[in-house]
């Protein structure tokens, strides 16, 4: 949806500028046409047709006067009278008799808006041929003759000029010329009479001068349209530039890569290739632009912008854009996955020594889009491509290395798509799964391994869930690291162990100390070791009976807000261990600083074969200084005798691990405390 709206968005800035100034442009054009039209109808009517109205009346009287008793003499007489030169011809056109000069050109046609008997016949003047008779029943001026005649004032360009002793040049009178026919009815006789239209020439100069005015005034404002359509078009590019342009690299930005990706990939040519989109990070530019600045920052990216559009093959419909911060989208015409691999091992390499004083890493995620193609191989559109959910599958192979700041490439494959779908599972049903109780909590006791005596437990987290069956905390915490979820846990979990101690406590079992995990993202709150208080509190659960387990990771965050907590929680009867000793490598710092009760030796340490070489050294060194601290020790993850014996020569406090017990449910953890 928000897609949809961002390319309508995008539609309507591209092309407001532009449809505006040419529908103005053409509604100027068919404007102009109308009002050259209609002058040039004003012109025909009241300049030709209105004074060629008036003339026919005189060539009706001459017809009328042939058809009359007269005699010849008189009639002649009578006509010549009229001072118009006239003709009479047959139905062959073969001229009978003519009175003054015969200039008749009998080109013509019917004309149907004049005259009472609805249709007459005109003819055009050979010397004289102003006026245009057409034989579409049109009549009209001809203007080249108009313009000759205002510019030169000759007279033999076929309009006569009579000039007058009382007038000036400007009061000379124009004539225009055209014959005009009429039929006897007493044969099949014609009667042809020469009609003239007189004008004052002043009055033709003014009308001529109106319609070069308003030619011009119009080319004028069409001039002026057109000009503002083109700037139209130049804004509406320089927008859509705009739109599409990163202002870092100056290159394309994610928009255009979209779009124009998505138009590349849905042609029928482009169907026939395979296409990898690629999501590529500069996993070190943050800590390049503290380490130097911003600025210095962004010219790298422009580097990094530069070398990957040189990469890309010219002419295969590629594409390179920086897409996010330090993220570029590639879309690169590649047959094969090992033809995309080996392509951008290259260009990794390349980028890994843009900078000889630095080394950097890359990371790309890559998504094939296959051939499209039917069942009898032929090349099929694709349509329904959506190039942004393409590029999300590619972040999500590179997320899927993220952990790791080294260089390196991964594919989208099911399992990825498999490990987001239980993330989502995960996320849907966490609040559901602590309301519902569906976290249970398991205990792993801890034994002395001297007597065997039980001393101890730890707190471990299962989720039984009536949809998906049980579920190991390796599927689920570390999702809960991520989405900041694993507070609630801790909350979970502190709540119910301290209800489970006063419970057996009120049965009269011998309870022993419950070590609980508390994440590092808790130890950010000023607070926390007030809030764990209150819980056992409300529980009615001795503190004595709870102990605080932290990570040894978690001593790498913020060490003033760390040591404050320990403090708070040892102020109010709380022990507190450190868990995982020795899987870090700050670990002997952490002890100077802390002021920790337990120190629990990492499973790592007895993996494998076990005896007293370099192992067994720091082992049984680790334990001498807890002991020199002031500190007891719990060794996770012994399996054998033989890591037992050593231990207790050791001194080790105590031993959790499955050479005594599994991690188990409340009820058998009460079995062994009833042992």
């Amino acid at each position: 949806m928000a897609r949809n709206k961002r390319e309508k968005y995008y539609k309507k800035i591209k092309n407001a500028s532009l449809w505006g100034p040419i529908i103005t442009f053409f509604i100027a054009m068919v404007a102009g046409v109308l009002v050259v039209a209609g002058v040039g109808e004003v012109i025909t009517y009241y300049v030709v047709e209105s004074k060629f109205i008036s003339e026919y009346a005189i060539v009706e009287n001459i017809v009328a006067v042939y058809e009359s008793d007269l005699s010849d003499s008189d009639i002649k007489s009578t006509v010549k009278s009229m001072g118009r030169d006239y003709i009479i011809v047959d139905k062959n056109d073969k001229v009978l008799y003519s009175s003054g000069e015969n200039t008749c050109s009998f080109k013509g046609g019917e004309l149907s808006y004049v005259g009472d008997n609805g249709k007459i016949v005109a003819y055009e003047d050979a010397k004289n041929p102003a006026i245009d008779v057409s034989n579409t029943g049109m009549v009209f001026l001809s203007l080249g003759n108009f313009m000759n005649f205002v510019e030169s004032d000759k007279t033999d360009i076929g309009i006569e000029v009579y000039n007058y002793t009382d007038y000036d040049i400007d009061s000379k009178i124009v004539s225009f010329a055209m014959w005009v026919e009429s039929r006897r009815k007493s044969s099949d006789n014609r009667s042809i009479v020469k009609s003239e239209i007189i004008a004052n020439q002043r009055d033709v100069k003014a009308l001529v001068f109106l319609m070069i005015f308003l030619a011009l005034a119009y080319i004028g404002m069409l001039t002026v349209l057109f000009i503002n359509a083109i700037r139209g078009v130049l804004k509406q590019r320089a927008i859509a530039k705009v739109y599409y342009l990163d202002d870092i690299t100056m290159g394309n930005n994610w928009r255009y890569f979209v779009d124009k990706g998505e138009l590349r990939l849905k042609k029928h040519i482009a169907a026939r290739h395979s296409y990898a989109v690629v999501n590529l990070v500069f996993v070190n530019y943050r800590n390049y632009c503290v380490c130097h600045s911003v600025e210095a920052g962004e010219e790298l990216l422009k580097i990094i912008y530069n070398i990957l559009a040189g990469a890309i093959k010219t002419g295969s419909k590629e594409l390179c854009v920086r897409s996010a911060t330090s993220s570029f989208a590639l879309l690169l015409n590649c047959e094969s996955e090992e033809e995309v691999k080996i392509r951008l091992d290259r260009i990794i390499n390349v980028l890994e020594n843009i900078d000889s004083n630095h080394k950097f890493s890359f990371q790309a995620g890559t998504c094939i889009i296959p051939k499209s193609v039917n069942d009898r191989g032929m090349a099929v559109r694709r349509k329904k491509l959506n190039l942004e959910a393409e590029y999300n599958n590619a972040c999500a192979a590179r997320n899927a290395i993220s952990d790791n700041t080294e260089s390196g490439i991964s594919f989208f494959n099911d399992k990825i798509v498999e490990d987001q779908r239980w993330l989502d599972i995960v996320q849907e049903n966490q609040i559901k799964a602590v309301k519902n109780e569906e976290f249970k909590v398991f205990y792993q006791p801890k034994y002395d391994p001297r007597t065997k005596e039980l001393k101890g437990a730890e707190a471990l987290i299962r989720w039984i869930s009536p949809e998906y069956g049980f579920i190991s905390p390796g599927k689920f915490i570390p999702i809960f690291e991520k989405n900041g979820f694993i507070t609630e846990i801790d909350h979970y979990m502190i709540e119910h162990v301290a209800r489970d101690q006063k419970a057996w406590l009120d049965q009269g079992f011998k309870c022993v100390p419950v070590s609980v995990n508390v994440s590092r993202a808790h130890f950010a709150e000023r607070d926390l070791a007030d809030q764990i208080c209150k819980m056992i509190d409300d529980a009615g659960t001795p503190h004595n009976l709870i102990e605080i387990e932290l990570t040894e990771s978690a001593f790498f965050d913020d060490k003033d807000a760390m040591v404050y907590t320990i403090n708070r929680l040892k102020e109010h009867g709380f022990a507190v261990s450190m868990d995982d000793f020795g899987s870090g490598y700050s670990s002997l710092n952490s002890l100077k600083d802390m002021p920790l009760d337990v120190l629990k030796l990492d499973a790592e340490f007895f993996r494998g074969e076990f005896d007293n070489d370099r192992g067994g050294v720091v082992v049984s060194e680790a334990i001498r200084l807890a002991k020199l601290l002031n500190m007891r020790t719990v060794a996770e993850g012994i399996e054998v005798e033989e890591q037992v014996d050593f231990l207790a020569n050791e001194g080790c406090d105590m031993i959790q691990g499955f050479y005594f017990d599994k991690p188990m449910p409340g009820d058998e953890y009460e079995e062994r405390m009833n042992k």
